[in-house]
């Protein structure tokens, strides 16, 4: 009889105790659920798929990605692999960007469906893992809708630079399949698989460098490897560990890859600029406000701006007060709670990459970071309510209700969320308007409204952003760039010297410098700037396209053109490089190659009335009248005060004797730019002639 008892409990205790497959759980349950899941998350995201690009790193991780925008090829793939660009190594996240190019060209909205469906993946898959170990449909599928519609969870999905959030994680949690699956059969090949998920996941980002501890919480529960129910054997730690060792050295090389990367990607913060026991302040703060925006996620923002000083002693106090009792009550309670423990410590545990201790970055916190830390949280709530309905059903339908009206408030949450990342204006303004001190909402603000070309608006959002923050590079670098826009190039080169003066590194502040000091005659010294700029990012297509244009200047044509070429490389879909090319081969007396790259540049842009002009130049050089004619009049059918047009086209009617029609040109050409020497000359060669050619 108390055998017979024994096997009874041992039964129903099964599906947290193995790495079998729960028992229990019909499959027509579990599709359903499924379905259920997708519907949820189609109901929180449908804007996601109207929503653009944004000017917060989209713009290098795909839009202005030479790389990326080549697709998949062999250079690409090889760069992919070999980069540490945006300080990181994950080339598994550039190869899937690589691959929407491929597939989508430059859609915004099918990029985000990528996103979408990747997080979409991730929800079903976290259900169906935990449905494995545990049996517990429903609490289950509680924890798998919080994970799909919680709105800390939409900056991981809304964000097209931040695929490698959502990509990681489904190779984290493929990882986890692997590992159970691996459990119930311990073959090499099944480890072999493990091991292949794990890298691919540290591949995509290194968030997952704790999934070794994650599957150390696995053994303490739901799988009681570490205090098995009465009647199955006990595993000896050691053993636990050594069978995870392999993925600890992955963990731990990702760790020193990553770190290297950032490091010198200049992203890691040095104690001067951070102290440890600021960093420990704002750890403490940062998990403490991650739970109160779980429980009621308002103000949520892009960017939270670290405060750069000792936050007030009193909230550190009580933020440190409140993870020490949860954690104490957690573990206090872990025999007969074990699931508030695990909850607890894979929150706690999974965080520790992002908390801080190691500032990358100047943000505070990010809502991106608790994409797989709130998982503990979930399962932890879905558990306890269940305990708390355990022996009365009207607390059980209660509690139901409860969870299901939760996630109904969720939606419109999230869907708002998801609006804010419509465009970069409208994540800016919104994080402006619930944060204080936000430097760098301000900042890119700025760029979009400069896009815009509303440049006025740009400065003073450039001003405010360094009025805060004066020792950021980049916000003197753009100020620098809006006072060049308006032709205020001294006070242009002074914003670029101060952004220098704070970060030598910076390619573009050379770059931009060299803009500048061309505009004021001084190429030779903008040469150099250029060159500097390519010694700190040999990648950076403008930096090519100018250098070539500066020699093409001083005369070192056969140098010009190599760096154009280049620069057509990096960016094959930039009109105006090809343009530049065009201009530097037409110097050289390459004519026909000018012609193909001037048609290049227009099928790019066909309405560019600089290019048609200089194809009419090039096909007047090759003697090819009758077309530059028609190039010169679609010039001034886009551009009717094209002043230049109307020269060129005024040479090459009267190439063709027709001088009537050139002198007419010739004297449209003086009335739109009366300075215009060649005009003018033409002009009166014309008239002295009586109308013969000039």
């Amino acid at each position: 009889m108390t055998g017979a008892g024994r096997r009874v409990a041992a039964s129903r205790r099964a599906p947290e105790s193995s790495a079998a497959p729960a028992t229990g759980t019909r499959p027509a349950r579990v599709a359903v659920i499924s379905a259920a899941l997708l519907v949820l998350i189609l109901a929180a995201y449908p804007g996601v798929l109207r929503n653009g690009f944004v000017n917060y790193d989209d713009q290098v991780y795909v839009t202005e990605n030479p790389h990326v925008q080549a697709g998949l090829n062999g250079d690409s793939v090889a760069w992919a692999f070999t980069t540490t660009d945006q300080a990181n190594w994950h080339p598994l996240t550039w190869l899937s960007h690589m691959l929407d190019v491929q597939l989508y060209g430059l859609d915004a909205g099918k990029h985000h469906s990528t996103s979408l469906i990747l997080h979409a993946a991730n929800a079903l898959l976290l259900f169906l893992l935990l449905v494995r170990v545990t049996g517990a449909l429903w609490r289950c599928a509680f924890v798998a809708a919080l994970f799909a519609v919680h709105p800390l969870h939409v900056e991981s999905v809304a964000w097209i630079a931040e695929r490698k959030d959502v990509l990681s994680t489904l190779f984290w949690l493929l990882t986890l399949a692997a590992w159970l699956g691996y459990l119930g059969s311990r073959t090499a090949v099944r480890y072999a698989l493990v091991v292949a998920l794990y890298a691919a996941a540290l591949m995509a980002k290194p968030m997952p460098v704790t999934l070794p501890f994650t599957l150390l919480l696995l053994d303490f529960w739901p799988l009681r490897r570490l205090a098995p129910p009465p009647g199955e054997s006990r595993e000896a730690l050691p053993r636990l560990l050594l069978e995870k060792a392999p993925l600890v050295l992955m963990s731990v090389a990702s760790c020193v890859v990553t770190f290297a990367a950032q490091r010198s990607g200049g992203s890691v913060e040095t104690l001067q600029d951070f102290t440890f026991g600021e960093r420990l302040a704002n750890a403490a703060l940062a998990y403490v406000s991650y739970l109160g925006k779980t429980l009621w996620p308002a103000s949520l923002a892009v960017f939270y701006p670290h405060p750069h000083a000792s936050p007030a002693t009193w909230p550190v106090a009580a933020a440190a007060l409140v993870l020490a009792a949860v954690t104490g009550i957690s573990l206090r309670l872990a025999s007969r709670a074990p699931f508030l423990a695990f909850g607890w410590l894979w929150y706690l545990g999974t965080l520790v990459p992002v908390i801080g201790l190691i500032q990358v970055g100047s943000q505070a916190m990010a809502d991106r970071y608790t994409y797989v830390p709130l998982i503990g949280i979930f399962v932890a709530i879905a558990w306890g309510l269940s305990e708390l309905g355990r022996r009365d059903r009207r607390t059980r339908y209660a509690i139901a209700g409860a969870c299901a009206a939760s996630l109904v408030a969720l939606l419109p949450a999230t869907r708002a969320q998801v609006g804010h990342w419509a465009g970069s204006e409208a994540l800016y303004g919104h994080a402006l308007a619930v944060t204080s001190d936000n430097w760098l909402a301000e900042e890119y603000l700025g760029r979009a409204l400069f896009e815009q070309g509303k440049t006025d608006e740009a400065i003073v959002r450039y001003t405010e952003s360094l009025r805060i923050h004066p020792g950021f590079a980049g916000g003197h670098n753009d100020l620098g760039i809006a006072f060049a826009q308006q032709g205020r190039i001294p006070e242009a080169i002074d914003q670029y010297d101060r952004a220098l003066r704070l970060r030598p590194g910076s390619a573009e502040a050379h770059n931009n410098l060299g803009v500048a000091l061309v505009r004021q005659g001084r190429v030779t010294e903008a040469i150099e700037q250029y060159e500097q700029a390519l010694r700190l990012n040999p990648d950076l297509a403008d930096a090519c396209g100018n250098l070539g244009y500066a020699l093409d200047r001083v005369g070192r044509r056969s140098e010009a053109i190599a760096q154009l070429e280049r620069a057509v490389r990096l960016r094959p879909g930039s009109a105006g490089t090809h343009l530049g090319l065009g201009n530097a081969l037409v110097g050289a007396g390459r004519v026909d190659a000018a012609i193909e790259q001037f048609g290049e540049a227009l099928r790019l842009k066909p309405d560019s009335a600089e290019a048609l002009n200089n194809l009419g130049l090039a096909l007047t050089a090759a003697n090819r009248l009758s077309e530059a004619i028609e190039r010169f009049r679609e010039a001034l059918g886009v551009r009717p005060d094209f002043a230049e047009a109307h020269n060129n086209l005024g040479v090459a009617l009267a190439h063709l004797s027709r001088s009537a029609e050139a002198l007419e040109h010739f004297r449209q050409a003086v009335r739109l730019q009366p300075e215009f020497d060649q005009a003018r000359a033409n002009l009166r060669a014309a008239e002295e002639a009586g109308g013969d050619r000039p």
